[in-house]
């Protein structure tokens, strides 16, 4: 999640994709090759999830929502940890297709995240998402390794925690802590396929990995360290790596800091609606055709990996504006931020004023939710 709002020029959009085609049922599970993840190892579950997201791209993108299951708004209260409640689940009777959640503090061996999440609960939630025939995803605003600072610490910290820095001792702490917790992600003997989202938005300064804070060889040495670490030191085999930017004006700007195809598997970008909703309309569709033109190229899957109008003051702000961009264009999956405070949330709960735009959300022929969803058996 980001703080500051973008400032692009609109140019011709790109008449790219949104043609529906075959149903997604028979698109599931069907077909040619797709392709297979970056990681050469990675566990059966991983590759037919990777498949199946490529397919729907074609017809369909899955909604989500950050911490769905885990609190929400009721008549402008916080609720917490409420047995199968979910606000998007109140409004439209289903809850969302994919769930968001963040592992930032697992690093520091805490109980729980930093927005208080108890990451038992995180587990448990992911595992019940995973039996819906949910996706995961999973972003990790990690603390800084040289001073204990939060992400939004701009220190410069990259070189520090590469081989041979000081604190890379430290980082490989942080790194341990993420492969035990990843690795006990699992439902009876089965791992749960994620999509991680590591070091998130670097386009922007705002973190400590951010575009100013690291040169282009750091950033790009850190993705594949950590990545190396955890294929092939910890062997974890069931991430999909999920490479987002924030704001990025053309092709060689949003790949300057890309890692490569062998650590990559889905090419996203955060954007957030501050009050203009014209202009956000335009930059969205701007971005969503270079996307899906790169993500071509790359043969990766293309994602809206963070996006969202807080507090939704716009009454149809789903059906005018996020539904047009998302239907023009080939993406796995948007999901818009959480539900955290009455004056900061991103979903709509009964009674607020987006609620009944939200319903048509729900039902438009593209979009995907949980009980549309499990019926395609995404890992299968």
């Amino acid at each position: 999640m980001r703080f500051r709002p973008s400032c692009l020029l609109t140019v011709l959009l790109l008449g790219l994709g949104g043609a529906l085609g075959a149903s997604a049922q028979a698109q599931v599970g069907a077909g040619a090759d797709d392709g297979r993840p970056s990681d050469p190892k990675a566990r059966p579950k991983t590759v037919r999830l990777y498949r199946n997201l490529h397919r729907l791209a074609h017809t369909n993108v899955l909604f989500g929502h950050q911490d769905d299951l885990a609190y929400g708004l009721d008549n402008g209260r916080r609720w917490v940890g409420e047995a199968n409640r979910s606000d998007v689940k109140s409004v439209t009777g289903a809850y969302p297709a994919v769930y968001g959640w963040d592992l930032g503090h697992l690093e520091l061996d805490s109980a729980r995240n930093l927005d208080a999440v108890p990451f038992a609960k995180i587990r448990q939630y992911a595992r019940q998402a995973y039996r819906r025939g949910g996706l995961n995803t999973m972003s990790w605003h990690l603390r800084n390794p040289t001073n204990g600072k939060s992400a939004w610490d701009t220190t410069n910290t990259v070189s520090k925690i590469l081989p041979g820095g000081l604190y890379h001792a430290q980082y490989l702490v942080y790194l341990d802590r993420l492969a035990d917790y990843l690795g006990h992600l699992n439902s009876g003997f089965a791992k749960i396929p994620v999509v991680f989202r590591p070091f998130h938005e670097h386009t922007g300064s705002w973190f400590w990995w951010g575009q100013k804070n690291c040169t282009t060889a750091e950033y790009v040495a850190l993705w594949r360290f950590t990545v190396d670490y955890l294929r092939n030191t910890r062997k974890v085999h069931h991430l999909l790596l999920a490479y987002s930017a924030a704001d990025f004006d053309s092709k060689e700007q949003y790949l300057e800091r890309y890692p490569g195809d062998d650590y990559v598997d889905m090419m996203g970008f955060d954007a957030y609606c501050f009050g203009d909703v014209g202009k956000f309309r335009q930059d969205l569709d701007r971005r969503l055709a270079l996307l899906q033109l790169i993500a071509a190229e790359h043969h990766k899957v293309a994602a809206l990996t963070e996006t969202g109008y807080e507090k939704l003051p716009a009454p149809t702000w789903w059906t005018q504006t996020l539904l047009p961009a998302l239907s023009n264009y080939r993406l796995a999956y948007v999901l818009v931020w959480r539900n955290g405070r009455p004056d900061h949330y991103y979903a709509p709960f009964p009674g607020q004023a987006s609620a009944d735009d939200f319903k048509q959300f729900y039902r438009a022929p593209r979009v995907l939710f949980q009980d549309r969803l499990s019926p395609m058996n995404i890992y299968r």
